[in-house]
């Protein structure tokens, strides 16, 4: 088992605190930065193209909209990939997580420290950290299995169904599962990165272009990380369909080490007993590739400094 309390040199380190959040909160928090009106909801895509000075597409309730720049931000299933580099099935990682929300106070006589904690074993592992102000303790916990046909993470799963999974772990984690009132299951996907994610007007954000295991705990991030560097070469940049080339060269290095991580990750946390298990939890336990100079690169990283165009 892995302790890691909320860091409290974050701020200093990387220039913002180190916080866990709901997703269902962070969701909130960037809606209340649109306004309602820019907010449409209930189309779905069925076609788009590049005009040359726009992009335009449409959708399948007969609206139509031409844009200066379209960005599909749409997901491991997105219609904006498929229309623009084709289909492609996202590939099965072999393994599922169990997710749940315990209340906090049912958890309580394990004095549970903000952060989160880690548990590895053969063919598993289970995390767990408080959200909504420690309201909440969230629990995911991954197994493996051979084959899936479901990508719907809020597929229902049962409690004894994760129990199941986790049958024999620590009574620590037993307990945290059977607190929890509903459980979910999750299979994990992800595809190989694409060598581009624009064409003229229009371009990829997120799980649409880089999906990726949650191993290094970048998804959301890197979504994000997208975003603000997206706006920052579209600001600094006249010409839009070279905007969005440059927003390829700066993000691809990154997210594709990112991804190549996350998949490293799903064998490291999942080995058997023996000298690569031993090897690796000596690392861990000097801190090794989890130590905050070794992650400055990820965490201090500004999306905002957007480097200028190659000459």
């Amino acid at each position: 088992m892995q302790r890691a309390p909320l860091n409290p040199l974050c701020e200093e380190l990387y220039g913002a605190p180190h916080v866990t959040i709901h997703r269902a909160d962070l969701l909130s928090v960037i809606a209340t930065a649109f306004p309602a009106q820019r907010v449409h909801l209930g189309h779905r895509l069925v076609g788009l193209v590049d005009r040359g000075d726009g992009a335009e597409a449409w959708f399948g309730n007969g609206a139509r909209i031409i844009v200066d720049v379209l960005v599909g931000a749409d997901g491991i299933h997105s219609a904006v990939r498929a229309s623009l580099f084709g289909e492609e099935a996202p590939d099965f990682a072999g393994c599922v997580a169990y997710r749940g929300l315990v209340p906090t106070e049912r958890i309580a006589n394990f004095g549970l420290e903000l952060g989160s904690q880690s548990w590895v074993g053969p063919g598993a592992h289970f995390v767990h950290y408080f959200v909504s102000r420690g309201r909440l303790l969230n629990f995911v916990g991954w197994t493996e299995h051979d084959e899936w046909n479901r990508e719907d993470w809020t597929d229902r799963a049962t409690v004894a169904r994760a129990l199941a999974a986790f049958a024999g772990w620590h009574e620590q984690v037993r307990t945290i599962i059977a607190a929890a009132e509903t459980c979910f299951i999750w299979a994990l996907f992800d595809r190989d990165p694409l060598p581009r994610w624009s064409v003229g007007r229009m371009t990829l954000l997120g799980d649409a272009c880089h999906p990726m295991y949650p191993f290094m705990g970048q998804g959301a991030a890197m979504a994000i990380e997208d975003g603000a560097e997206l706006a920052a070469c579209l600001r600094a940049i006249g010409d839009p369909a070279a905007a969005l080339l440059h927003y390829d060269r700066l993000r691809l290095p990154r997210v594709t080490r990112l991804q190549a991580m996350s998949r490293a990750n799903k064998t490291r946390f999942h080995l058997r007993d023996g000298p690569a298990q031993q090897a690796r939890d000596a690392e861990w336990a000097k801190a090794g590739d989890r130590s905050p100079d070794t992650l400055r690169w990820l965490y201090e990283y500004d999306a905002d400094a957007v480097e200028p165009m190659p000459g």
